[in-house]
């Protein structure tokens, strides 16, 4: 009895946790708009967050080389995977209209839901059917369903789309490499980030930025390294709810970031923020009480 009641604790203070990281998740187009600023276009400035934020792990990567050695393969295989989901959508972000990239991202919940059932033989229950139809309607209500089916209509729709996929398989990883220290994960996150987004300013050409002038570089840097420390704590946050949750729930809890995003838009961006922001947002916030309460009982 007192092992079940230290699970749901833990499992309970994850959740909490999932649902912080998805908070700072809202705000995350801030440094990305404002590195823009400075001409970096495309996946550009992932580029430069994702080396600040590379450089700073350095000296925590020494200290867990232990566990990076016996198991790089598996960290390889999992940072690509939740590196590169982030790595995508935060290119999207610049790429399509941020609605657009939301919405196509957050079908997350629908294809950890699928993988949980497929791959960790989870049962759909009536309260995770509710929760997840909660969470869509009040994602379509928030961000408007005017246009139809969110279907990808242009290069950034597709990254966002992929991202949304990606990010299940690899909260899927996360899930079975639990045992693996967190720092870790987080190295091998922000590694796989560095390397997708370089590949894509690499291989992609003018589609995903021309390349910035030194002058531009040196200027965003120093910025960079202040988007990557605010950066890092929001990994930390996401990264180890994810190793103890079912991707599923993961991308229920993380839809935080849609009403912390939205918020933050109306009050930075000018955007509109009226009843059906807010109902949309109670929506997505009783979807997340839901699964909660659902899982503890």
């Amino acid at each position: 009895m007192n092992r079940l009641r230290a699970l749901t604790v833990r499992s309970e203070a994850a959740s909490a946790a999932l649902v912080l990281g998805g908070a700072l998740w809202g705000v995350i187009w801030l440094p990305l708009r404002f590195l823009a600023g400075f001409g970096l276009e495309g996946a550009w400035p992932g580029v430069l967050i994702y080396s600040a934020a590379t450089l700073l792990l350095l000296p925590l990567a020494w200290f867990v080389r232990a566990s990076l050695i016996a198991h790089w393969r598996q960290l390889i295989l999992c940072g690509l995977l939740t590196g590169g989901a982030f790595s995508l959508y935060s290119t999207s972000l610049l790429m399509t209209d941020v609605v657009r990239a939301v919405l196509l991202f957050y079908l997350t919940p629908v294809w950890g839901t699928v993988l949980g059932l497929m791959m960790l033989g989870e049962r759909l229950t009536l309260g995770r059917g509710l929760a997840l139809a909660m969470g869509l309607i009040g994602l379509l209500v928030v961000l408007g369903g005017g246009d139809g089916l969110p279907l990808p209509r242009n290069l950034g729709d597709v990254l966002a789309l992929l991202s949304g996929f990606a990010w299940a398989f690899g909260t899927l990883q996360l899930y079975r490499m639990g045992a693996v220290a967190v720092s870790a994960q987080v190295f091998a996150f922000i590694l796989g980030s560095l390397i997708v987004s370089t590949v894509l300013v690499a291989l992609g050409g003018a589609q995903f930025g021309t390349v910035p002038s030194a002058a531009m570089v040196g200027l965003a840097t120093p910025w960079a390294l202040l988007a990557a420390l605010y950066v890092l704590p929001m990994l930390f946050l996401t990264i180890w709810p994810a190793t103890l949750l079912s991707p599923g729930r993961v991308g229920l809890l993380l839809m935080s970031e849609v009403v912390v995003g939205v918020a933050s838009a109306a009050i930075w961006a000018g955007e509109p923020f009226g009843w059906r922001q807010g109902a949309g947002s109670l929506l997505i916030l009783a979807a997340g009480a839901v699964e909660v309460l659902a899982a503890r009982r």
